[in-house]
């Protein structure tokens, strides 16, 4: 706690929550989603298969860029031998039509570049939109003007053909993953930062925030002391909605061939090779799409867990395992007909006497 919030807190204001509190509400909101917690679990799994995938591979006996000519039957134009696209003990899913890679070495080698490229963008986006979103807000007119402006540019530019433009100029010496993470990053901070900034502004009409300018501290003290804790619930919120977006950015230029090259595999850039095979081994087309399906709607349930959890009094977009129920409870029925009744049984009564007094 500040000596800010402090000294407004000695003259009248409410005690606020204190971050550990915070956090165990935030714990118990989410850990009341099911479909949030199914979520996490999902992305947990996802990280851990990328984490491990030297071990993974290392067990399988195989790695993500030997060629196996043998499994490959050329005679019918490069499509893997024996049933169901060549899966054996050696090779867990099949191996690749034409090259013979074994596509479980490269599907798990894939999520590496997949997520770390989405993860590493969106802090690049966060870092970016945090710092001028927080420099417009508490910034003169003309710092506000100039930021707010160059922020309106950033949005209002379209990411995919900016991206596929500077990808397409740019050596291919360059290491591809970093150059994704870069240009995803440098050109999509413009929404985050308008949201800061926003919410800057609301923050600064705070009274310990007030309360730390009067006091003389310089514009970063308060932004790091006593804004940026404010600032978090928003940002990370954001933040989580922002890696499925960048996962599905990454896979669209692998895809359309500006984004990660071979032989580093992608699963963006195997879906790429994928789109002629589908019928002669659809497992190299349906592996990748579904690791796609499943890791961009898991990290979107979780997003929109968080953002529950964070911000309780929004209603929760996905109404599947957020335990809310828009109809009134069993007990809420019978109170309201036992005060019917009630209201009914006076109405009698009171009916009854003004007939006595006539009579």
């Amino acid at each position: 706690m500040s000596e800010a919030l402090v000294a407004v807190e000695a003259a009248g204001t409410a005690a606020s929550v204190p971050a550990a509190s915070g956090a165990r509400q935030f714990w118990r909101r989410l850990r009341a989603q099911r479909a949030a917690l199914v979520a996490a679990a999902v992305v947990a799994l996802l990280v851990l298969v990328a984490l491990a995938a030297p071990l993974l591979t290392a067990l399988e006996g195989q790695d993500p860029t030997t060629y196996h000519p043998s499994l490959i039957d050329s005679a019918r134009g490069g499509v893997p031998t024996g049933s169901l696209g060549g899966i054996t003990a050696d090779h867990w899913l099949g191996v690749e039509p034409q090259t013979g890679r074994d596509l479980f070495a490269r599907l798990v080698y894939g999520a590496r570049v997949s997520l770390g490229v989405a993860l590493a963008a969106t802090v690049v986006q966060v870092a970016i939109g945090v710092a001028v979103g927080v420099g417009s807000a508490l910034g003169n007119r003309w710092v506000d003007q100039l930021l707010s402006r160059a922020t309106d540019i950033i949005v209002s530019m379209p990411l995919m053909i900016m991206s596929l433009a500077l990808l397409a100029i740019v050596p291919s010496s360059f290491p591809r993953p970093v150059l994704v993470t870069l240009v995803i990053g440098l050109i999509a901070w413009g929404n985050i930062a308008k949201i800061v900034r926003a919410q800057t502004l609301s923050l600064k009409g705070l009274d310990h925030v007030a309360a730390a300018r009067l006091s003389g501290w310089g514009g970063w003290r308060v932004a790091r002391r006593e804004l940026l804790p404010g600032l978090a619930a928003p940002v990370i919120t954001y933040a989580a909605l922002l890696v499925p977006t960048n996962i599905s950015v990454e896979a669209a230029l692998s895809f359309l061939g500006v984004g990660v090259k071979p032989p580093t595999p992608s699963w963006g850039q195997m879906l790429t090779a994928a789109d002629v095979w589908y019928q002669a081994a659809p497992q190299y087309l349906l592996l990748p799409a579904g690791a796609l399906f499943v890791t961009v709607l898991a990290l979107t349930v979780l997003g929109d867990g968080v953002r529950t959890a964070l911000d309780p009094r929004a209603a929760s977009r996905l109404r599947v395992g957020t335990g809310r129920k828009d109809v009134k409870s069993d007990k809420d029925v019978k109170s309201t007909k036992s005060t019917k009744s009630t209201k009914s049984t006076k109405s009698d009564k009171s009916d009854k006497s003004d007939k006595e007094a006539i009579a």
